[in-house]
């Protein structure tokens, strides 16, 4: 390959909360016991290197010696709607339609004041994202879970007669929907996304759709944009997307909407700005722009193959070596939503003895209740496949198959 996916970072120490999380005062993550290194696989961040253009357009700005206010650069929009172009197909989308946003989950926080009133209730599929979760909640808004259900095949599926029922007794106007989804790692057929806008349509339902995931679709998985659809769609929707997930840089913090309806753009930048604090960085902004260059669609593609790849063997490791543990193999995002429900009925334990024997021996994963999975685990796979193979040999040694 061309780019490095196998280099394994040191990054303790150095701004990362995967690693220096683990064991600091106060954290809910154990250190491991002695003689194990972290392996970090919970929080949705990649241990790869970042790509060199994104450093290499920041550094080139670091150098000019004025740091004061500035105007958002065309090559900035330019490179966003070059970029929905070339990976999703998407035609007329102009610099008008898009919008900063500091973070996805803060967008929501604003989509929600412009759509909902305090109190009101929200369709969200469940498993649910927990930042969802949270945003909803700290802002008052109350959750209605439609449950999201495996087929023949164990494939993630709406449920959408439950849907509909939940959106007619609740009274509800307003989904979240997330896609690829969060935490299963679905990624929605064109009828299923074209289904779902129908259904929203004819109950009157907006949709804030979190679309933050989808460059990071699996080799062979397409993402639909959910304004695609339909013009209805187009209309109805409130789009988020970022870099920060697909390049890996949440710590510089940078978001972006996209609104095709004037009202609601609108109302967005109007409610975005009421805080003062809603605005675009200059390095961010040149990271993005860095991102988006032609080497981001190579390092991308790149990426695509080394993360199939680590779902792939995950995957078939799981269904060899770990009898009672069950996965429904993702389509997208570089996540594994683990369900332990069978093993800890087999060995009379629950999922937080699971959690925690793995916490022992380094590798650090994320309980999946918080996620509304009872008996489930999420875990990160964007390292490079040595770590990967280390972290699943200790699961085997010593927690699913210790002796």
């Amino acid at each position: 390959m061309k780019y490095d996916f196998t280099s394994i970072l040191d990054r303790r120490g150095k701004d990362a909360i995967a690693v220096d999380a683990v064991g600091a005062p106060g954290s809910s993550f154990p250190a491991p016991r002695e003689g194990f290194d972290v392996i970090p696989m919970w929080v949705a961040d990649m241990n790869f290197p970042a790509l060199h253009t994104i450093q290499e357009a920041m550094i080139e700005r670091a150098k000019l010696p004025t740091f004061g206010y500035f105007s958002t650069r065309t090559e900035y929009y330019d490179s966003i709607i070059r970029w929905h172009e070339t990976r999703n197909g998407v035609t007329g989308l102009t610099a008008a339609n898009i919008g900063y946003e500091n973070g996805v989950l803060g967008g929501v926080a604003t989509a929600m004041r412009v759509l909902c009133s305090q109190g009101d209730k929200v369709l969200l599929h469940s498993p649910t994202y927990v930042g969802f979760t949270g945003v909803l909640k700290n802002n008052g808004y109350d959750i209605v879970h439609s449950a999201l259900v495996q087929d023949e095949n164990g494939v993630w599926r709406m449920d959408f007669e439950d849907m509909e029922k939940k959106i007619v007794e609740n009274k509800i106007h307003t989904a979240i929907f997330c896609s690829p989804h969060n935490p299963t790692g679905r990624v929605w057929e064109k009828w299923e996304v074209e289904k779902a806008m129908e259904l929203y349509k004819k109950h009157d339902v907006m949709v804030i759709s979190d679309e933050i995931w989808s460059d990071l679709t699996l080799v062979g998985q397409k993402h639909t944009p959910t304004q695609s659809v339909s013009e209805d769609a187009k209309k109805r929707t409130i789009a988020f997307y970022a870099p920060s997930k697909t390049f890996n840089l949440a710590g510089l913090i940078g978001s972006y909407h996209i609104i095709y309806n004037k009202l609601l753009k609108d109302r967005m930048d109007k409610e975005s700005s009421l805080s003062h604090y809603n605005s675009l960085n200059v390095m961010s902004m040149y990271a993005l722009i860095g991102a988006y260059k032609d080497e981001g669609y190579e390092w991308l593609d790149e990426l695509r193959e080394v993360i199939t790849g680590n779902i792939d063997w995950a995957c078939k490791y799981i269904e060899e070596h770990f009898e009672g543990v069950e996965i429904s193999k993702p389509q997208g995002t570089y996540m594994l939503f683990i369900d332990c429900g069978k093993w800890c009925a087999a060995h009379g334990k629950d999922v937080g003895d699971v959690l925690k024997a793995g916490w022992d021996v380094g590798v650090v994963w994320q309980d999946g209740r918080a996620f509304h999975g009872k008996t489930h685990i999420r875990m990160n796979l964007a390292l490079p496949l040595s770590r990967v193979q280390e972290a699943f040999e200790r699961l085997d040694k010593y927690v699913f198959n210790a002796e």
